[in-house]
Order: structure tokens, then sequence, then C-alpha cells
């Protein structure tokens, strides 16, 4: 039995793979809208275990408002990035312009309509039942909606702030199960007790191996590094640019004690952030599996699903990733993030004629300066 799980599991881990290949090969668009899928399948797996153990069937509304409040969180979040991206573009266009003025207002307002549906649906004899599904339902949409909003701003900074962590998360996932398979001793945690310190070991420094290689790869394709930007001249998303300081290689001073057997080596700086995010991902990111499974022992579940065999359910599959994604975006945000002047240009372009007009006068003066 125990290899014939290894051997369903290692069956569908490549099917995975190939259809990851496949997916990234698509462009940013189609692996935003996989993620924004995947992102529903993974609430959709959550609140089927609350209607269940909570024994919610005759509960008035609740997956119907669920499923409401998922719609509001995404439509609130996905369109403010859209508009931060693409709103000078959408501004033109007579239907999308007030949707695009007064985003916020509507989003609120949306979400207000459920939260006022929640109150009139409420029942005396249900009501405590009613507020911890109320709560388990925006804790979810916390955990699910942030987390994919926060994967697609990373494709947005380039393709490679996407597969790169996700690719650590699966390296990492893949060698921690193979060293524990073969080589496991030690139980890690009594919240997962397959898991190993071997394992866990084996699996931080592959990950962290193959993070450093595996990033000098991904530098050398502009598809992966140039950001999701709109191009005016050529009516259409633009995937070339000129690579930004941390894809260019750079040469670096070899420390004294491996001096003498190379003075310097050639690098991209892209590289050295790689073993910041490899270690993250093979010492904290197992933690979102951990996270998972206290949280199917606290509901007395195997799984969330039983989509994938071998895997289990997509939050099976996903639980890592979400903080993965998360640490990344703050990651960029704190160290990688560099002004671009293409947004700029869009949100000068998004301007009125006099604004714009000052803001020329504005920086022609700073630079006179």
């Amino acid at each position: 039995a125990r290899w014939r799980n290894w051997i369903i599991r290692g069956i569908f881990s490549l099917i995975m793979l190939v259809g990851f290949a496949k997916l990234v090969s698509m462009g940013p668009l189609v692996v935003s809208l996989v993620i924004l899928l995947i992102q529903i399948k993974c609430f959709q797996e959550i609140i089927n275990i609350g209607y269940v153990v909570y024994k919610s069937h005759n509960l008035p509304w609740f997956r119907t408002l669920s499923w409401y409040f998922l719609f509001t969180s995404n439509y609130w979040l996905y369109g403010e990035s859209l508009i931060h991206h693409f709103g000078f573009l959408m501004n033109r266009n007579n239907f999308l312009q007030p949707l695009v003025t007064y985003h916020r207002m509507i989003a609120f307002l949306l979400y207000t309509s459920g939260f006022v549906g929640f109150v009139l649906s409420l029942k005396k004899t249900y009501y405590l039942k009613q507020f911890t599904l109320f709560g388990y339902t925006h804790i979810t949409l916390m955990i699910l909606v942030t987390s994919s909003h926060q994967m697609i701003q990373n494709i947005c900074e380039g393709m490679i702030w996407f597969i790169f962590p996700v690719s650590l998360i699966i390296c990492n996932d893949i060698m921690a199960y193979m060293f524990g398979f073969f080589y496991g001793r030690t139980p890690l945690t009594k919240l997962s007790p397959k898991k190993t310190w071997e394992g866990f070991i084996g699996g931080g420094v592959s990950t962290l191996i193959f993070g450093f290689i595996f990033a000098g790869v991904l530098s050398s394709y502009q598809f992966f590094i140039c950001p999701l930007e709109y191009d005016e001249e050529i009516m259409g998303l633009s995937m070339s640019c000129i690579p930004l300081h941390l894809f260019q290689k750079t040469t670096y001073l070899m420390p004294k004690p491996f001096s003498l057997l190379k003075r310097t080596l050639e690098l991209y700086p892209f590289q050295l952030h790689s073993l910041v995010l490899s270690l993250f991902a093979s010492s904290i990111g197992p933690f979102g599996g951990f996270f998972a499974s206290g949280f199917k022992r606290a509901f007395r579940i195997k799984d969330f699903a039983a989509t994938i065999p071998g895997h289990g359910g997509f939050v099976d599959r996903f639980d890592c990733q979400i903080i993965m994604a998360l640490f990344t975006n703050v990651y960029i945000s704190t160290f990688a993030h560099v002004a671009s002047p293409h947004r700029i240009l869009q949100q000068v372009l998004a301007l009125t004629p006099e604004s714009r007009e000052e803001f020329l006068r504005l920086l022609r003066n700073h630079v006179k300066a």
C-alpha cells in the first residue's frame, strides 16, 4: 500500500508538473485566470466542509451568501488591480469609465448588500451557528482571496515572481516527501505524523540548490523577467523590456576563503535574492501545510476533497503556496520594487488635460533645478 500510494502520487505529480509548464507557456493572462479558478475551487472545498461539519443544511441562504461574498471580494480586489494597471485604457471606454470612477463605492455597496442580506436571514434557533459560519466564511475569504490577489500582483511584476516561488514550494514538497519516504525516522510534528526531520532538512537543502540554479536560468529570458505592461505603440501587452539590475549579470568578488580557487564570480543579482526566497520556502512554507493539517484534525477529515488521486483536494495541494505568495509580494515591495516608467506614463495619461500641463510644468522645473 505504501509503494502503491508512492506510485500514484508520483504519476499525478508528473502530470501536474507538465500541466504547470504548459500553463506558464500560455502567458500571464491565462495564468491569472487559472489562479482565479483554483481560488474558486479551494473556496468550494473549504465551504463544503463547513456546510457538512456544522450541519448547515437547514440554514437559510448560507451557501448563497458565501458565494456572494466571494464575488464581491474578488470584484473589489481584482477591480483595484485592473484599474491600477489598465485604468487609463478602461477610461477610454464609455461603458467602463463609470465602473472605474466609482469602483470602490460600487464594491462597498455590493458587500453591504450581502451584509444586510445576512442580517435579514438570521433565525432565532440558528443565531450561534449562523454567526460562526459568517466568521468561517470571512476568514476563508481573507486567506484565499488575499493570497490569490497577491499572486496575480506578483505576476504583474514579471512572470518570474510567480514561477519561481511556486516552483520552490513544488521542489520542497517533492524532495521532502522523497527524503522522508526513504530516510525518514524522526517525527517532525504531531499535527502531521508522516512529516519527518529528515524530509524537512533534505527538502530544505535541495530547495536552496534548486532555487539558486533555477533563478539563473529564468533570469536570462525576457518572457519571465519583464513586467506586465500595456504598450501604446503595439496596442497590446508588451513582453519585452530593458532588464532591471536584478536580471543583469554582475561580477562579484569572492570572499577570502574562496578567492584562492576563483577571484570573481559572475551572477545575476536575483540569484542572491533567490537564497532568501528558497530559505523561506523550505523553512516557513511547510507551516502552511501544518496549518492545513491542524484544520483537518480539528474537523476530523483526512483531506479537503478527493479531486487529485494521491494528493487530496486543491487546498491540500496549494496550502503552502498561500503563505509563499504573500511573502513574495512583501519581499518585492520591500527589496525589489522599481518604479516603472510605463506605469507612471499611464497614470499621467489618465489625468485631465489641465492636470497634464501642470505635471509637465512641475517636471520641467524639477529637471532644471
